[in-house]
């Protein structure tokens, strides 16, 4: 198995080949935000919730209309819904 972490620069460079590609801005790509998601959704409910909470988090955002506010307005209300996860059975 190979070793896939990045350090925090390949991660700066992976971020700008997909700002580049995508003709993204930097506030469109908000790295510590998804971060601090992908950690508190993996730590609050599954380490494998967290890539399908980061796609909701950007299919909500873009539905709302895809601002940087719509972004951290998706992200807090998953995050919120992370920390008072029960578990099984819970909507």
């Amino acid at each position: 198995m190979s070793d896939r972490t990045l350090p925090p620069e390949a991660l700066d460079a992976w971020a700008l080949a997909l700002r580049e590609r995508f003709d993204l801005s930097p506030e469109d790509v908000p790295i510590a935000l998804i971060l601090d998601l992908a950690r508190d959704v993996a730590t609050g409910v599954a380490r494998p919730a967290a890539p399908l909470s980061a796609f909701v988090a950007g299919l909500v955002a873009g539905r709302a209309g895809g601002t940087p506010d719509d972004v951290r307005a998706a992200v807090a209300a998953i995050t919120e819904l992370a920390a008072g996860w029960q578990g099984e059975g819970q909507a």
